[in-house]
């Protein structure tokens, strides 16, 4: 399987989404203080920057 720009990017896409998901959730159900804040704060980061990939396919 050829993995050009548009694959790879559409990879870390799907990875960004999944550990954003992760980091939320960890954040809602694992941590009760000011920590969960953080974890759920850093997974939308995560979708933040997956969204940014995803603008980037077919123009790099």
């Amino acid at each position: 399987m050829a993995m050009n720009k548009n694959t790879v990017l559409a990879w870390a896409t799907v990875l960004m989404i999944i550990m954003g998901i992760l980091l939320i959730l960890m954040g809602a159900y694992r941590y009760d203080d000011v920590a969960g804040w953080g974890f759920a704060t850093v997974g939308i980061g995560f979708f933040a920057i997956a969204w940014v990939f995803n603008a980037l396919k077919g123009r790099v």
